[in-house]
């Protein structure tokens, strides 16, 4: 069981980690929006690829670096990572939804408290608790001289 202390200092790397691969997403997708003049939903889609693979980066050798990798192979895990981004963004959009559409809450404030306020939290929970729970395990990793971990 983790402590609540190392649990905290972990969440910090984590949120460090995405607050960078949310600046890396963003920047990318303006640029692409903007000077390369490209389609909305072809510089999201990359810019959101970019902003994982920043994410997947920090967290492997950020808060996770000493932590086995759940999933061999790094591509393999790779994808696992961005599945787990993938249902932290769904999350979000669901909140949007169900604001919008279920409680019929449509202005401006309502879309931000639902989907950047409510939803992030949420969708940032489901992140966090995927990634180390099902990309990189609990359990210390190897030590590369051999001298203990799983072999």
């Amino acid at each position: 069981m983790t402590k609540p202390r190392a649990l905290c200092t972990e969440f910090a790397g984590f949120a460090t980690v995405g607050a960078i691969a949310f600046a890396a997403d963003l920047g990318t997708f303006l640029y692409l929006r903007g000077p390369a003049g490209m389609n909305p939903m072809y510089a999201k889609a990359l810019s959101f690829i970019a902003g994982v693979a920043v994410a997947y980066t920090g967290n492997a050798l950020g808060p996770y670096r000493l932590r086995d990798r759940r999933v061999a192979g790094r591509w393999r895990r790779f994808s696992v990572f961005v599945l787990v981004n993938a249902a932290g963004g769904a999350v979000q959009l669901g909140c949007l939804g169900v604001s919008r559409y279920m409680l019929g809450l449509t202005s401006t404030l309502a879309d931000v408290v639902s989907g950047a306020g409510i939803g992030l939290v949420l969708g940032t929970a489901v992140r966090f608790w995927g990634t180390r729970t099902l990309v990189f395990s609990h359990a210390p990793a190897p030590d590369p001289e051999g001298g203990g971990g799983r072999g």
